[in-house]
């Protein structure tokens, strides 16, 4: 539970559940990436694919990992800052996050229908909302029957779509014709500015791990389980990115079927329809588990800002038979059902500027317990206060090169974006007159 009294959820997510809604939170197979191979290049390509995990998944794994074992509690994010940084900034990071969740998830739907519409050429826009409607309270369906519905699904799934994927590698590799990381930068392309397109590009594909930590509370011996999951599941995501890009570079593919949805078209391409079509539908699934799992992970934001008093106390109802935030669910769905007409795939640039704002309150709350002498969980980032620095440090260079690239646009949407957290609970201290909670 995060800090008022209020309905706890049952401690049910094992191992294997976990680290099936882990691999959909944070990848969910190679869907998605088709842009980065023409952007900068194969060799960057691969080159990023193995750096970025390095420099940001697993700093920001470690940070989740040690955060949530010292304090297990249903929230993750929002209640490490407000029981290291006080109300006030844990009320931003959990306003942050909900401010980007509800564009992030609306995402995936369309790209569900997006495939779909490889079967179905004829959908008009009509059909193609319905479609997505229909999807989005399947798996919203789904979380509200419990956790474990969802881990298990998650599992099941993930195992799913990579029976395409490795039909991919095995074809890519057994016809390769050329050398994949060749030529390593694309025509006229400098490496300094190669690699902050490929940067922004991957960046958001990587991210996500410290997501995770929202439903901790429901995670059966969490001191354990949750930094395995976390650390077990990150060589699975990178290799799920790595080998098909590999493969399909080495088997020289047309050059034009790297864009957005071109797996179909790869395997096509590598294994003739029928690998087509099972990328296709592999790209279904993907959607379902990573839409799944989003929703799991957002919804517990409103519920516990509910539990704490900042949000309508109706969005804090348990479900009495299956033991679920239904409401917080329903609403979240709604949103994400409001919000797919709009184009919000736009948006990911303004997110992750959003995103990093919240987490550098994270960052701050692990030096802040370090330098407290606060009591460990039982996971700590190795090497003391060396390790953190390189953790910390590690993060920190990746916000500032993002930052450089992203644009006036985007830093001012972010910018008046993160000013509505103040104004927000500002207004919300007044009308419900909130006493402060206690830091922990």
């Amino acid at each position: 539970m995060s800090g008022a009294e209020g309905p706890h959820l049952k401690r049910v997510l094992t191992l294997g559940p976990l680290m099936g809604i882990v691999y959909f939170t944070v990848g969910g197979g190679v869907y998605g990436i088709e842009d980065l191979v023409p952007s900068v290049g194969p060799g960057m390509s691969l080159a990023l694919l193995i750096a970025i995990p390095l420099i940001w998944s697993l700093p920001v794994a470690l940070v989740a990992a040690e955060l949530a074992t010292a304090m297990p509690d249903e929230g993750g994010y929002y209640v490490w800052v407000r029981r290291s940084l006080g109300e006030f900034w844990g009320f931003q990071e959990g306003w942050w996050n909900l401010l980007t969740s509800f564009a992030d998830s609306a995402i995936y739907p369309v790209l569900f229908v997006g495939y779909l519409q490889g079967f179905f050429p004829g959908m008009d826009a009509r059909v193609r909302f319905l479609a997505a409607a229909a999807f989005i309270w399947v798996v919203a369906a789904l979380n509200m029957a419990g956790i474990e519905q969802v881990g298990a699904s998650a599992l099941i799934l993930a195992l799913v779509i990579q029976l395409p994927i490795l039909a991919l590698v095995v074809a890519g590799f057994a016809g390769a014709t050329q050398v994949p990381w060749r030529p390593f930068l694309p025509p006229g392309g400098g490496l300094a500015a190669t690699f902050g397109v490929g940067l922004s590009v991957l960046l958001w594909n990587y991210s996500g791990w410290d997501n995770t930590s929202t439903y901790v509370g429901e995670v059966a011996n969490p001191g354990r389980t949750y930094p395995l999951a976390l650390l077990a599941t990150m060589p699975l995501v990178v290799l799920g990115y790595l080998l098909p890009v590999g493969a399909a570079l080495a088997a020289g593919v047309d050059p034009g079927a790297w864009k957005a949805g071109g797996f179909k078209a790869i395997g096509a391409a590598l294994g003739g329809p029928w690998l087509g079509a099972g990328m296709a539908l592999g790209g279904m699934a993907s959607m379902f588990g990573l839409f799944g799992a989003l929703l799991l992970s957002y919804s517990r934001i409103p519920f516990v800002l509910a539990q704490d008093g900042y949000l309508p106390k109706a969005l804090a109802r348990v479900h009495a038979t299956r033991g679920t935030p239904w409401v917080a669910i329903g609403v979240s769905a709604a949103a994400c059902t409001a919000l797919v007409p709009f184009p919000f795939q736009k948006l990911v640039v303004f997110d992750i500027l959003l995103y990093f704002l919240a987490l550098g309150l994270q960052c701050a709350s692990l030096v802040r317990r370090r330098l407290r002498g606060a009591e460990a969980g039982a996971f700590r980032i190795p090497g003391g206060w060396l390790g953190v620095a390189l953790v910390v440090g590690s993060l920190t260079a990746v916000v500032v090169a993002s930052i450089g690239g992203a644009g006036r646009s985007a830093i001012l949407f972010s910018t008046v974006a993160a000013l509505t957290g103040p104004v927000a609970y500002g207004v919300i201290r007044t009308v419900r007159g909130r006493p402060a909670l206690a830091e922990g």
